[in-house]
């Protein structure tokens, strides 16, 4: 499967994926080195903040509390926020679009 990664640098690329992995994996396996990820996918940090093209929204599994909670510290917050650690590909998500946000 595939999706877009859009860099800081505004360039889109699309990349190879396979399902069961989170979208954090995916763009750190790309080389896409302004996404830190430092917790490693604890969904304890909120250093693999991406924005999710709008169409793929309500494919995603819902936003748990501490998500939520970490996003919250982020001053690049927006409706379509999520971290891509807790963003599991599936096939429904082939194709996805996701924008890595500005560091904070």
């Amino acid at each position: 499967m595939k999706i877009l990664v859009t860099g800081r640098n505004g360039i889109e690329t699309t990349v190879e994926a396979d399902p069961g992995i989170s979208v954090m994996e995916v763009i750190r396996e790309n080389n896409f080195d302004e996404l830190l990820a430092l917790c490693g996918g604890c969904c304890s940090c909120a250093t693999c903040h991406v924005y999710v093209d709008d169409v793929f929204l309500s494919d995603l599994p819902e936003m748990t509390d501490d998500e939520n909670d970490l996003l919250d510290s982020s001053d690049h917050r927006q409706a379509n926020s999520r971290l891509s650690c807790q963003i599991p590909l599936s096939s429904e998500l082939n194709g996805l679009r996701v924008t890595i946000a500005p560091e904070d």
